[in-house]
């Protein structure tokens, strides 16, 4: 927990600086996001590989979100984010020769989303993974808090419209009671069609 508490201080302090830094100068219109006087929706499509322990155990992840981003100063939006995530067991997890039944997540997270340069962002969320088969993986508990720092950078493809290319790390508090081996962290790549609705 510990250490949750050191990365989600540490994109807070960055994305603060980040702020300040940029209020600084002037703001070119040039610098916007895909439909920065409304709201932006995305829907998109989740890839990861495990880190930690749980790589001893799991192949990959694969799953997919949907996101809307609220602007609430230039330049700045709050976001919130649903999906799913399937880490997909190995067939040796870790040395027993058994194969690992696959873990089943309801991620939903919210947070801040800010550009400090044209098209390109920084992003952290924060929030609860459910875990949707709990018993069959072993775990004691149904959900766990996540955190998930993110970069990332939105191509227009026309209009309001843009792909949505984001790599971030997610990580977990324990499942497991007492046991550090039961969080779930990877690192993920998400590919997304982005549109504003105004």
């Amino acid at each position: 927990m510990k250490s949750t508490l050191k990365i989600s201080a540490l994109v807070v302090a960055f994305a603060g600086l980040t702020l300040g830094a940029k209020a600084q100068t002037t703001t070119s219109t040039s610098t916007k996001s895909a439909g920065s006087n409304g709201v932006v929706l995305s829907v998109g499509v989740d890839a990861g590989l495990p880190s930690g322990n749980l790589s001893n155990g799991y192949n990959w992840n694969i799953g997919g979100s949907l996101q809307a981003d609220i602007p609430v100063a230039e330049q700045l939006f709050v976001t919130i984010n649903a999906g799913y995530n399937s880490l997909q067991g190995k067939t040796d997890a870790y040395g027993t020769g058994l194969t690992a039944t696959n873990i089943q997540l309801l991620p939903v997270k919210a947070g801040l989303k800010f550009f400090p340069a044209n098209h390109f962002y920084v992003q952290g969320e924060a929030g609860a993974a459910f875990a949707l088969n709990k018993s069959d993986v072993g775990f004691d508990k149904s959900a766990a808090f996540i955190y998930a720092p993110q970069v990332g950078y939105q191509f227009p493809v026309g209009g309001k419209s843009f792909i949505d290319a984001g790599v971030r790390y997610e990580g977990s508090t324990d499942f497991v009671s007492k046991n550090s081996n039961s969080q779930v962290n990877f690192f993920a790549l998400r590919l997304a069609y982005a549109f504003g609705t105004r």
